[in-house]
């Protein structure tokens, strides 16, 4: 793996860890419990998944970068399972998905998501110049 990557990875970690701490915070501003709604392990496997799927689609830009694309968008489905295996069939225990429920995914989700998008373009930018 790379110094870049690492540093990414490193970086992220940082940013999911003080994002946590906010969203834990306010979460304890309006009086919802705190640690419901799986929320430690949605962002700790939304943290793997993205080192997961980083470590794929560096491995498949060394050696095809014409499937970097599809390794990228395969990780994304791997995701998507993920969430429909792991979290969805809590979250509907209920009969409803509340909006708290979906935030404690969406929303480790979605910085990594876009964290991962802005570095692997960084990477295909580089790569062709």
């Amino acid at each position: 793996m790379k110094k870049t990557s690492l540093r990414f990875l490193l970086s992220l970690l940082l940013l999911l860890v003080l994002l946590f701490g906010l969203h834990l915070f306010i979460l304890h501003l309006t009086g919802i419990p705190l640690f419901e709604n799986q929320i430690i392990r949605s962002y700790i496997v939304n943290y793997l998944l993205a080192v997961i799927v980083l470590v794929l689609v560096e491995k498949s830009l060394n050696s095809n970068s014409a499937q970097a694309g599809f390794v990228f968008m395969a990780g994304s489905a791997i995701k998507f399972l993920v969430f429909f295996l792991v979290f969805y069939p809590t979250y509907k225990a209920d009969g409803k998905m509340q909006t708290v429920e979906f935030i404690a995914f969406f929303v480790p989700y979605s910085i990594c998501l876009i964290a991962e998008v802005i570095y692997l373009s960084k990477q295909l930018n580089n790569q062709s110049s």
